[in-house]
């Protein structure tokens, strides 16, 4: 199926989302390409990348993988050159990728892990604003989801590295957001999934069972239903724990 003979509510736009390799990116590709978006994946892992491409093509989708380290000063900017060569435009960007530093006292925090989750968290989400906000008002619907934490806003004991990127990450979309609302037709819209089954709860709960918080495809669901539904720019929604 060609990118101009998808169909659904989100037929003919183009999509990146960040961290699609697996949990919540993953759902969301897929979901986002089963409402007829062609979607770029982005991620370090190339056979994981491989696996949500062939998924959506086995279900009639389409999709192109976009292997790359966020952190990696030059990459942001050779992905958006090659978006911009083949689409020109970019209607819908899911900031999903994040990285989860040991849990432990801000007297504890490792230094480098700190700065690890920091440029992923915090620089790489500012590295994408700038190198996509062209294409995003190319759109004639820009829609920017990102998927933040409780901590960001909710300072939580042995949380502080974590939930200081995310407080800078969510101040980050929502400034992004007020600069422009008057000279774009792009909206941005920060989500707190709640609690979700992924690698990165796991490792932040060990002894939780799995089977008592919600599946990635839940939230993936949600994120395609505020773009096709429409937010107020700069909201921040939330989901059932």
């Amino acid at each position: 199926m060609s990118d101009s003979q998808a169909s659904g509510p989100v037929a003919g736009r183009v999509a990146l989302v960040t961290g699609a390799s697996r949990g919540i990116g993953a759902a969301t590709a897929k979901a986002l390409a089963a409402a007829g978006a062609h979607v770029v994946l982005t991620g370090r892992t190339v056979r994981d990348l491989e696996g949500v491409e062939d998924a959506i093509h086995d279900t009639g989708g389409t999709a192109t993988i976009a292997p790359l380290d966020l952190t990696e000063s030059d990459s942001i900017g050779r992905l958006a050159a090659a978006i911009a060569q083949r689409w020109s435009k970019l209607d819908i960007l899911v900031i999903n990728a994040a990285n989860l530093p040991t849990l432990t006292p801000v007297s504890q925090i490792d230094p480098k892990q700190f700065n690890t989750a920091l440029t992923l968290n915090v620089l790489a989400t500012q590295a994408l604003i700038a190198a996509f906000d062209g294409l995003l008002k190319r759109s004639d619907a820009g829609r920017v989801i990102g998927l933040t934490s409780s901590v960001g806003a909710n300072p939580r004991a042995y949380w502080g590295a974590y939930g200081a990127s995310k407080a800078a990450f969510d101040n980050l979309l929502a400034t992004y957001a007020q600069e422009i609302e008057r000279i774009s037709n792009t909206r941005v819209a920060i989500l707190n999934p709640g609690a979700t089954r992924t690698e990165m709860r796991a490792r932040a709960f060990p002894g939780e069972d799995p089977k008592t918080v919600k599946l990635p495809e839940t939230v993936a669901d949600r994120i395609v239903e505020l773009v096709v539904e429409g937010f107020d720019n700069g909201s921040r929604q939330s989901m059932p724990a």
